[in-house]
């Protein structure tokens, strides 16, 4: 079994790949450094550094050893965490989002029902736009976030919000005659773009690339945020699946809805990053599942 200060050490290497930095990093010196990373190669049977006077760089094994081993160490580091932030209780500083002006209220509620149960830990709110929702997660810069799903590669909690789908188009089209479309009428007309940083499951599901029937669907311009989306729609450069509160948060007499009758709803609920599944998170779910009911679009 390795030490933890001999992990620490080759990781820290791995990292720098130089002994004086790696050394001041850990606060030791680089005969230390030096020694430990000698008493690792010995132990391993094969080079894991190949250092010249100037260069320090890895041998395959050594960044095979470092791929498999920051993996678990962050695990550990995490459970560490979780734990001691469990025997604490729920305190501190949680830090939340929402994307969509009609996210906001079933957030607020949350935070009003987990700021009574837990008022101890200090509930901060932040806005995101569809360009910086997922590296603000990435980034830790906020917690947890309320955003629509699919949104992969992030922990998902329950459906906290559900709403038909309607198609966004420039006001006077003459879809707005329709009292319904279904989804093949997509591939008649460009649809408006999300932006790259969306996930691809994301963009399958709200802009797909063919319709039910496997025709192609022609793509128009991107937009960076929801707002500057619906502009390209008034413009007449492309027409846009979107929820039905879209409607109500987002008045525009240059755009117009027509509800979609063969498109499954849309759902909404908190999502976060897997190894940032605290207590707080854990309980800030649970307050936001007890506070909100999953109901349709227009019986609030």
């Amino acid at each position: 079994m390795l030490e933890r200060y001999e992990v620490e050490t080759f990781l820290t290497l791995a990292e720098e790949l130089h002994f004086g930095r790696t050394a001041e990093r850990l606060g030791v010196t680089t005969g230390r450094i030096s020694h430990v990373v000698k008493k690792l190669e010995r132990r391993i049977g094969a080079p894991l550094f190949a250092r010249t006077s100037r260069v320090v760089q890895l041998t395959a094994i050594g960044r095979q050893l470092a791929d498999d081993l920051a993996p678990l160490v962050t695990g550990m580091d995490e459970a560490v965490r979780r734990a001691v932030e469990a025997g604490r209780g729920v305190t501190g500083r949680l830090r939340v989002a929402f994307l969509g002006e009609w996210t906001a209220p079933v957030l607020l509620k949350a935070v009003a029902l987990f700021t009574e149960r837990h008022p101890e830990c200090q509930v901060e709110v932040h806005e995101v736009q569809l360009y910086n929702s997922r590296p603000s997660l990435e980034d830790g810069s906020i917690d947890l976030l309320i955003a629509a799903y699919p949104f992969d590669g992030m922990a998902c909690g329950p459906p906290l919000l559900t709403e038909r789908r309607v198609l966004a188009v420039p006001a006077g089209h003459p879809l707005t005659r329709a009292a319904s479309v279904s989804l093949e009428i997509l591939a008649d007309h460009p649809v408006v773009q999300y932006p790259a940083v969306t996930s691809a499951e994301f963009k399958r599901d709200r802009t797909p690339e063919h319709t039910p029937s496997g025709r192609p669907v022609p793509k128009g311009p991107t937009g960076n945020t929801f707002s500057e989306m619906l502009t390209l729609v008034a413009l007449g450069r492309g027409v846009l699946p979107v929820g039905e509160h879209t409607r109500t948060y987002y008045p525009r007499p240059d755009v117009a809805y027509v509800p979609i009758h063969d498109a499954p709803p849309i759902r909404r609920g908190l999502v976060w990053r897997e190894a940032n599944t605290t207590a707080r998170v854990r309980e800030f779910v649970r307050a936001a599942t007890d506070a909100n009911a999953v109901r349709p679009a227009g019986r609030e």
